[in-house]
């Protein structure tokens, strides 16, 4: 083994702590707060940055979501107590652009969004990132639950250690070259020693509830948002039965999402059919119909993939990768295969029929307990 590779610090650099600027993204939430304050007590030369992210009186942050006011006060209060510089950064523009109104967008474009993903992908793991290197930065850390394998170059990104709260889903387009720069330092924790290490530092936020939700969405109402950016998602429509009768009307397609069940006000089939359960099995926005039919209509053999992010040791045009892929968070990873078409699109393969897939969401690909990336689902391909 080489000098080199024996000196590495708890960072996996070859530096002494007190040579190596961390930056840390603090959200004011206990998670990013225990990170800065481990790595500070490590004798990391420590910077907060805190993302300022809401238009003021556009945007009405609900209590406890991360980046609103009290937060800001909380990543501060931290910094203070421990005596590292923190900086809090405007990004209120950036996030309404990249965030916010995409995900007006994707409503109304009949899809199910995923805003922390966007958030990660266009703001924190980009801009921000730029922003620590500006700053001198050797590396970025974050209080995500995610594992980071390797050291300065061709790391891979792994699954965190406790399954309740593993992020890796909502971390997919990481890219390479990022995730050499990120280090991870609560990924092989789980919450109860998070907690732990908090009341150790006597940290203001020790008790502090998570995030909950989308962290922009007043009392998780979305339909609000949505309605501000994109009126038109809020007209009403038809719900049409995949045989093409009309079973009743909707207030607008940003209720309904792909695989639901309850709420559709329309009971069975007909007025009096007493057939299976309806669902969602696909939203027209152009005609602003909510097609619905029964659970069998659900099964979805393949689909299409779009802004595909890569993370494996091969090419996808090298021919069918075997992986495990989740279609939604809380899933666990089934058996498929994705591959490059011919025309350069991303196609995965079910070894079984998939339910309840919808458009907008995120397919991220595993092997084993690594993160091989993901992508963002198009359609479904019968």
């Amino acid at each position: 083994m080489s000098t080199e590779s024996t000196n590495l610090n708890s960072l996996g650099l070859p530096k002494e702590p007190k040579d190596t600027r961390v930056v840390v993204a603090m959200s004011g939430g206990v998670d990013s707060s225990v990170t800065a304050a481990m790595l500070h007590e490590e004798g990391y030369d420590v910077v907060g940055i805190t993302l300022q992210l809401y238009d003021h009186g556009e945007i009405i942050a609900r209590t406890g979501a991360c980046c609103a006011g009290q937060d800001i006060y909380d990543a501060r209060t931290v910094a203070d107590t421990f005596g590292f510089p923190h900086y809090v950064l405007d990004y209120e523009s950036k996030f309404k652009e990249s965030v916010i109104e995409d995900f007006a967008d994707s409503y109304a474009r009949g899809e199910t969004p995923i805003p922390c993903v966007r958030c990660n992908q266009t703001v924190k793991f980009k801009d921000l990132l730029d922003t620590a290197k500006d700053l001198g930065a050797d590396v970025l850390a974050t209080g995500h639950y995610v594992q980071r394998n390797g050291d300065e170059t061709d790391a891979q990104m792994l699954k965190g250690a406790d399954p309740k709260k593993d992020q890796s889903y909502f971390l997919f387009a990481t890219t390479q070259e990022q995730l050499d720069f990120l280090r991870f330092p609560l990924g092989h924790m789980d919450k109860t020693e998070t907690r732990a290490l908090a009341d150790k530092f006597n940290l203001t936020v020790a008790d502090k509830p998570d995030s909950q939700d989308i962290c922009f969405v007043p009392d998780g109402n979305y339909a609000s948002i949505v309605e501000k950016f994109r009126p038109e998602a809020v007209e009403s429509g038809n719900i049409v039965h995949v045989d093409g009768e009309i079973l009743g009307t909707h207030k607008g397609i940003i209720h309904y999402t792909v695989g639901q069940r309850r709420g559709l006000g329309i009971g069975g089939r007909g007025a009096n059919s007493g057939t299976d359960p309806l669902y969602v099995v696909k939203i027209d926005p152009e005609n602003r119909q909510v097609i619905v039919g029964p659970k069998s209509a659900l099964a979805t053999p393949r689909i299409r993939l779009s802004d595909v992010n890569w993370l494996g040791d091969t090419k996808l045009s090298q021919g069918p990768v075997e992986i495990g892929v989740k279609v939604r968070s809380t899933m666990q990873p089934v058996a498929a295969t994705v591959e490059a078409t011919e025309l350069g699109d991303v196609e995965v393969t079910f070894a079984e029929p998939m339910n309840g897939v919808s458009p907008g969401q995120a397919c991220v690909f595993y092997q084993d307990d690594r993160v091989l990336g993901g992508g963002w689902i198009q359609r479904r391909i019968s």
